[in-house]
């Protein structure tokens, strides 16, 4: 078919794109790990000379030019974003909030439970080549506490940008955003000479804040966003990989004083914004092979990754500073094993995670404290993972964990236990495709959001319970031609998750649930594609309906959800497409607070223009209109629109014209 050159691809496992992320080779490494029904992959494969099917390609990542994670994300109706600003972003995928998932970036555990009014993992999609995402049931081999899934992001590296033959190359890119006069700039620099290589990138964007489809002013909204990445890397003759990678990303702007709230109606009075400093950094250190043999495919990895958040609240009212750190010190060794029926990934991964807070109130110093909690965890793995037959593949792998806990008062824990899992999938015919997966997953102990650790709490009179969960899905999908058909339906359920208080103690915990379906319907054309999905999730805590407060770091109402997606590039090289999004009213019953509730739906329709004139060799010009029809909305995954009365949600921005420019040396 002839190559469809667009601004991203987006491989769901559900749709012909999954096709599409095994025929790249970009990308194969990632990917290529039981791609099975059900598995997201989320993906920029740069291999221009791929024909089988329709290839999506460029440097960006997504269809919508993502600036954030309810962008990055905003085709797949079982991933669901809220927030409003980018410092209150959360993911939930099935249902699920994302720190009950294992989240890795480039291989790096993240530990970033820091406060619940703000995100879990502030990224910068500019800087991602893949994102891979395993609902629910998840391999061995993708790390500890894998409760609900694993979420995998893997940056940019040298290989992915530089053509062969080529020694040097970079880009710079310019962009501007009406809602907000938000200006953004970015460059990317990176080298290949003999062994070596060597990449740089650099992101800034500031701005006002923004208006929302009512017009309103949305306080605390203002941009002041910077991104920073540098890799290093040296290849042996005899294929030894080794690479360093060094991310940093940065959000120092007013927010508003609960950053994923707009404001609490009533209450004590409290300053309307207070300033959030949020760094992310990111430090990994990895050995591979590129000449791999059936006995040694290692992979050896030791990583630091830590959150920061600073709330100076000096010169405000409430006179206090806040500073809590999240640390994660983890690493892996590993090797995959060729076998005649498949392959086989054991090892032993660690990690040793740190919780740490530290309180000033300027007004009564008595009232100041630190207080801090340490997790560490040895795990033992195996993931084996083959095709037995030409029309059968399978994945299954357990794990064991051995954990030491060390409260905020030096009393310490001990606890240990066993994870497995198993998914596979069969042709049926050359048109139906039928799958399904189950995981037991132990958790054991969680540490507590910094943000209310209380030095007074006492770990002697209540043990903290393991965690553990229950994944399981069935999907199918039926192929007529370049129309494909799918369905999933799936069910993750989490027992005793920690959810400590301030004043309820250290060892408060849970019972979480969330079950849903999805249908899809996705069809290609010689320059274009269209997908159309659908998903509908429940959600409970302790036996009722999921309400926004309960489901803290556990789940959100979302009901029903429905996304399209399409693109299409004509002859002259113009590439049209856009989403959309449809939140269904959704009535929730039964919560711990209130008997129903009225969650107002919304539509929402993004779309852009793109162009590279074949005389500049390089350039790229795109337009957008973000919200075109300027709806005033708060996205489903938001906090709060379930306290009509009580809190005032974070509305997601109205209209908004967008122009970049970017080009490519």
């Amino acid at each position: 078919m002839k190559l469809l050159k667009l601004s991203t691809c987006i491989v769901l496992g559900m749709g012909p794109a999954a096709a599409w992320a095994q025929d790249l080779n970009a990308t194969e490494d990632f990917a290529a790990e039981s791609v099975f029904l059900g598995t997201i992959f989320v993906s920029a494969p740069l291999n221009p000379e791929a024909e089988d099917g329709v290839s999506i390609t460029s440097e960006a990542l997504a269809l919508s030019n993502p600036a954030d994670l309810s962008e990055l994300f905003a085709a797949e109706p079982t991933l669901s974003v809220g927030g409003g600003i980018p410092v209150a972003q959360k993911l939930y995928v099935n249902g699920i909030e994302e720190n009950n998932l294992a989240i890795s970036i480039d291989g790096a555990r993240q530990n970033n439970r820091i406060f619940h009014h703000n995100t879990t993992t502030l990224i910068d999609p500019s800087l991602l080549q893949a994102v891979r995402i395993d609902p629910g049931v998840a391999p061995a081999d993708a790390g500890p506490a894998a409760l609900a899934g694993a979420l995998e992001y893997e940056t940019v590296d040298v290989a992915d940008l530089l053509d062969a033959g080529d020694d040097f190359g970079g880009s710079f890119k310019t962009e501007y955003d009406s809602n907000g006069d938000v200006f953004t700039n970015s460059l990317t620099t990176y080298a290949r000479e003999g062994s070596f290589e060597a990449l740089a990138f650099a992101r800034y964007a500031t701005g006002n804040n923004r208006t929302d489809g009512n017009d309103d002013t949305i306080f605390g909204s203002g941009t002041n966003l910077t991104s920073l990445l540098g890799k290093f890397a040296y290849e042996a003759e005899n294929g030894g990989r080794f690479e360093f990678s060094l991310e940093d990303v940065a959000d120092d702007a007013l927010r508003p004083y609960r950053a994923n709230i707009g404001a609490l109606i009533g209450g004590r009075p409290l300053p309307e914004t207070r300033s959030y400093d949020l760094t992310r950094t990111n430090v990994s250190l990895e050995y591979t092979t590129t000449a791999p043999t059936d006995l040694w495919d290692p992979t050896l990895r030791l990583s630091y990754s830590g959150t920061t958040l600073v709330n100076d609240e000096t010169d405000l009212s409430t006179a206090q500073y806040t500073e809590g750190e999240t640390t994660s010190l983890n690493g892996e060794v590993s090797n995959t094993f060729a076998l005649g029926m498949g392959e086989l990934n054991a090892g032993v991964d660690f990690f040793n995670d740190e919780t740490d807070i530290s309180y000033e109130l300027l007004s009564d110093a008595a009232e100041s404290y630190t207080a801090g909690e340490e997790l560490s965890n040895i795990g033992v793995f195996a993931q084996l993972r083959g095709e037995p037959t030409a029309n059968t593949r399978f994945s299954t792998g357990v794990r064991a964990d051995f954990q030491n806990f060390t409260g905020l008062d030096g009393s310490t824990q001990s606890t240990n236990g066993v994870s497995f899992n198993a998914s596979g999938e069969v042709d049926v015919s050359n048109s139906v495709t039928i799958g399904a997966g189950y995981s037991h997953v132990w958790g054991g102990i969680e540490l507590a959001e910094n943000y209310i650790l209380n030095p007074a709490w006492d770990y002697s009179t209540d043990e903290i319970e393991d965690v553990t969960a229950d994944n399981f899905y069935v999907a199918a999908s039926y192929e007529m031609g370049s129309t494909l058909f799918d369905a999933k339906v799936f069910s993750t359920e989490i027992d005793n998750s920690r959810a400590a208080s301030y004043r309820g103690g250290a060892a408060v915990t849970a019972d979480v649930e969330a079950t849903g379906f999805e249908l899809g319907v996705s069809t290609t054309w010689e320059s274009g594609f269209l997908r159309v999905g659908y998903a509908n999730t429940e959600t409970e805590v302790n036996g009722l309906s999921a309400d926004s407060f309960s489901g803290n770091y556990l789940t959100i109402p979302l009901g029903e959800i429905v996304t399209v997606q399409a693109a299409h590039q004509f002859e002259n090289g113009v590439i049209f497409g856009g989403n959309i999004e449809h939140a269904l009213d959704y009535t929730l019953t039964d919560t711990l607070y209130t008997s129903s509730v009225d969650i107002a739906g919304y539509t929402v329709v993004n779309t852009f223009l793109e162009y590279s004139p074949e005389n500049i060799e390089g350039l790229t010009v795109r337009a957008e209109v973000n919200n075109l029809f300027d709806e005033a909305y708060v996205a489903r995954a938001t906090y709060g629109q379930d306290f009509a009365g009580e809190v005032e949600p974070n509305f997601e921005e109205g209209r908004s014209f967008g122009l970049s420019v970017e080009y490519t040396f």
